[in-house]
């Protein structure tokens, strides 16, 4: 997996999304929905970030490859939960938000064990 590739186009969905919200979504959404889906564009844009730090680390060795697959997933179920709800499916899928974060946690405390292995 080329993951400045995913972190990339990560980025790139962030963006569109934000401008989605802005542009497309403002007159259609309740505040509360527009809330929603600035949240997972917010933490869309930090992960995305940090995926495209921990490709450059996994490219010098210095992180394993799981940290972005966690990353990665973290992003599907946390903005992806957001999103799905703002668009007005059911709020139960609010209990799917908190998965993604807890692997975005993971994720970073992975990423700090291994880098502070490698010095």
């Amino acid at each position: 997996m080329n993951w400045l590739s995913v972190a990339s186009i990560n980025l790139a969905i962030a963006v569109a999304s934000g401008a989605f919200a802005a542009h497309g979504l403002k007159a259609r959404l309740n505040a509360e929905q527009l809330a929603w889906w600035h949240t997972g564009t917010q933490y869309f844009f930090y992960h995305a970030l940090g995926l495209l730090i921990v490709a450059v680390l996994i490219r010098l060795q210095l992180a394993p490859k799981s940290v972005a697959w966690l990353m990665q997933f973290g992003i599907v179920l946390f903005a992806g939960s957001l999103y799905l709800m703002a668009l007005g499916m059911p709020r139960w899928l609010g209990a799917i938000t908190p998965i993604g974060g807890t692997l975005f946690i993971v994720a970073w405390l992975w990423l700090a064990w291994a880098v502070a292995a490698n010095y």
